[in-house]
């Protein structure tokens, strides 16, 4: 036994202070301070280092602003702890008090064990349509994990952020484990974990793909919930939050939540910002027949949002509840768990799961929402990328383009418009071009930025980018839910066969249109975001939801990768690296068409023909191929703190969705133009060596399915 962790002897706990929340170590002693603003009383329960027995029931003696606060000299880091709260146990008036379960503290900063699931979780006696209103009196404790104090001290050394600028951003979302688990030069005690994320090998894969950022699926401690646990699966996405401060114990190889700091460490010195994905709207307690864990049972009518019945939740999330952030002690948790993993954990942005939910006002969404309005304000969080999921599953829930300015939000209309115009959906031209010059239609207003636009072709929701083009239907039986979970929208083409074929025609169409989504992707204004094992080809079978498969299905196969995918990698690589050395593709201001000094617009579209598009030319509902020709010289962009004028070559694009081959004719000028190829989708490798050109005098034959990348030479 490590006596160092142990309660002091004779544990007495003294006033204390009301702030800051949670457990804080001062050297001498530990400080707790927990908020509830109906809890007649709250006991802190402490445990012996294993966690495994109760050593120590102490009545928190003050109560102030609703907080409940005591200390207990000679604590020290290590001690494991919780907390039972008094109350009326009262559903049909919004109270779940009940003194018999043992709760976690929203601000512990780690946890200790797991939860080890039973009926005792659970306020209430099961066995009738009202369970909930009974009330159960077994503990819980035995099963429960434990929270943990800890020392915050650590050495950053040297550590600086890259602050990459948004318009130089390259994300690559990820999950932990799925990224590391089968990785063979990982050592095998860091697979799944935070360590193994940043061990030699996969450095040099971020690093050698040139990605800026990756963000990472959600980190927080997390819950398995009851029901996958009783089909023999996991939440393995993580989206089921049990504490907001504590990182997942299951991503640290060591135990110790330094291991999140070290990695964090290591990819910034990689050159690559840390994004989190948070999920602020909903806690992993469920709806009204749900555990009683922590905030249900510390004070259920403040953190949750309540039915006009209180006895039930508002749930806007799809999973039985929802933070309630009206009230200013959830607001206020919610924004210190912000500045903690912004300033402790030194991470570079968030990512807001159903983010819509966070800015409801009782129930609308609002810009001036109190969370909005205290992100934007804050010294802190102004300083970090914040990225919204814009929309959730309440009323009026789509909000795409509706967030305030300073936010970057995922582009779902991005996602669906790419996957329909290379599917060869009719009427998608006019679409497709205002996706490609970073959807101005959508974000250009309030002084926001090509950068508000997060472009993305797939995500860890849906198909990987293998499956959108080998399924037309998800194939999901295997999470156990008769395929009723997981979209029916999916926008895909199988391309003649529904999954795996040993068809080369069909395999080699496949290879196509993953360079045809991928380029077009790195090729559009905005941010791009690549799917981790996308730059490979990795697949799911066919299943577009695989939020509870912990196994083979969502670990990427790093022995299994092919010639093949290697090519497909270093198609991807490459254009990472010219997007990243050309900043045409990444201008900070939207593309208005305006004619520069030399005489070309900043983007002009054209006809196969070579003459520029007309407004009936956008609408021609069969028309599938268009061309476009970004103008380096265009706009008075300026770079770093020198002032030089950001000045670059002139590229044009060339897209046919069409499945016949169409012959481009040079864009009309003002002075004649020769292009070199550099891509061709229509290649194996996608890319063209050589003297290839497209000139006044010599148009370019645009195979079916292709896209086609020319960069402007010296004028004849």
């Amino acid at each position: 036994m490590n006596l160092d962790h142990a309660p002091p002897p004779h544990p007495i706990l003294l006033p204390g202070k009301p702030y800051p929340m949670g457990a804080t170590w001062d050297g001498a002693g530990v400080n707790f301070s927990l908020f509830s603003a109906h809890a007649t009383g709250v006991d802190l329960c402490l445990f012996d280092p294993t966690g495994s027995r109760e050593v120590a029931r102490l009545a928190m003696p003050e109560y102030t602003d609703q907080a409940w606060h005591g200390y207990l000299p000679e604590a020290r880091p290590g001690l494991l702890y919780g907390y039972r709260c008094h109350g009326p146990y009262e559903p049909r008036n919004g109270h779940r008090f009940n003194r018999h379960k043992l709760l976690l503290d929203p601000y512990a900063k780690s946890l200790r064990g797991p939860l080890r699931w039973s009926d005792a979780h659970f306020g209430f006696r099961a066995g009738s349509s009202r369970d909930d209103l009974s009330f159960d009196r077994r503990d819980n404790a035995r099963g429960m994990p434990k929270c943990e104090v800890v020392e915050g001290a650590f050495s950053w050394g040297p550590d600086r952020r890259p602050r990459t600028s948004w318009s130089e951003t390259i994300i690559l979302e990820a999950h932990v484990k799925g990224m590391t688990q089968c990785h063979p030069d990982v050592e095998p005690r860091f697979r799944g974990t935070l360590a193994g994320l940043v061990a030699p090998a996969m450095l040099d894969h971020l690093v050698a793909l040139g990605v800026t950022a990756i963000e990472l699926l959600p980190i927080h401690a997390f819950l398995n919930d009851r029901p996958l646990v009783q089909r023999g699966k996991v939440n393995f996405w993580g989206y089921n939050t049990l504490g907001f401060f504590a990182p997942e114990p299951r991503y640290l190889a060591s135990g110790a939540i330094d291991e999140m700091k070290i990695a964090v460490r290591r990819l910034h010195e990689a050159g690559i910002e840390v994004i989190l994905d948070v999920v602020y709207n909903h806690t992993a307690e469920g709806n009204h027949l749900g555990p009683t864990l922590s905030f249900r049972g510390i004070d259920n009518l403040s953190y949750y949002r309540l039915n006009e019945d209180r006895r039930f939740y508002t749930d806007y999330t799809g999973t039985g509840n929802t933070l309630n952030l009206d009230h200013p002690r959830v607001l206020q948790l919610v924004m210190d768990s912000l500045r903690y993993w912004a300033t402790e954990m030194r991470v570079d942005g968030f990512r807001f799961d159903l983010a819509t939910t966070l800015a409801r006002e009782k129930q609308p969404f609002d810009q001036g929402s109190a969370f909005l309005d205290a992100v934007r304000q804050d010294p802190v969080l102004n300083e970090v990328k914040l990225i919204a999921e814009p929309w959730d599953l309440g009323p009026d829930g789509y909000r795409v383009g509706g967030f305030p300015p300073g936010w970057a939000e995922w582009n779902g209309q991005y996602r669906d418009v790419l996957r329909r115009f290379w599917k060869g959906d009719d009427g998608m031209l006019a679409d497709m071009g205002s996706r490609l010059a970073g959807s101005s239609d959508i974000f250009g207003h309030g002084g926001r930025r090509p950068w508000a636009s997060i472009n993305f072709v797939t995500a860890h929701d849906g198909f990987t980018l293998q499956d959108l083009v080998s399924y037309e239907a998800k194939h999901n039986a295997d999470n156990g839910e008769d395929s009723r979970d997981g979209t029916d929208v999916n926008h895909s083409w199988n391309c003649g066969v529904e999954g795996p074929s040993d068809d080369p025609k069909i395999l080699a169409l496949r290879r196509q249109q993953k360079r045809n989504l991928i380029a077009a992707l790195l090729l559009s204004l905005g941010v791009p975001m690549l799917l981790s094992g996308d730059e490979f080809g990795r697949s799911q079978q066919g299943n577009n939801n695989a939020y509870c498969q912990d196994n083979e299905l969502s670990w990427i196969d790093w022995a299994g990768i092919t010639e093949h995918d290697r090519q497909f990698q270093s198609f991807v690589t490459f254009l990472i690296r010219l997007r990243r050395d050309h900043h045409v593709f990444s201008r900070p201001h939207f593309l208005r068409g305006a004619e520069q000094s030399d005489g070309l617009k900043d983007i002009t579209w054209v006809t196969p023909e070579g003459r520029e598009y007309t407004s009936d030319d956008w609408h021609k509902p069969y028309a599938r191929c268009l061309g476009y020709l970004l103008n380096g010289r265009a706009g008075a962009y300026y770079r770093g703190l020198s002032g030089q004028r950001d000045v670059d070559v002139s590229f044009l694009i060339l897209i046919n969705a069409h499945h016949q081959d169409i012959v481009f004719h040079a864009p009309e000028t003002p002075r004649p133009m020769r292009w070199g190829a550099l891509v061709d989708t229509a290649e194996e490798t996608g890319l063209i060596e050589g003297g290839i050109e497209i000139t006044t005098h010599r148009p370019f034959p645009l195979r079916a399915h292709s896209l086609a990348l020319f960069v402007h030479r010296e004028a004849i």
